[in-house]
């Protein structure tokens, strides 16, 4: 995954939407769309399914380890 704002790739990407696509919205009116502050949006490419699952697998691990680290 790359963490991309172009959708409409054929590649998969990862983006926060609150801070790239939908970035001049107010708070309000991005929790008013359904956009909280913690939503990823993944758009899914032509890449090998298990080559996806293996990037997140290792993506949301390394968020973990993040994580552990501040508590």
């Amino acid at each position: 995954f790359s963490h991309l704002a172009n959708v409409g790739d054929a590649k998969s990407l990862v983006i926060h939407p609150a801070s790239t696509t939908h970035h001049r919205m107010d708070d309000k009116s991005l929790l008013e769309s359904g956009i909280g502050p913690g939503l990823i949006r993944l758009s899914v490419g032509l890449e090998d399914v298990q080559d996806l699952i293996d990037d997140l697998k290792m993506g949301l691990k390394a968020v973990e380890k993040m994580l552990d680290k501040k508590s």
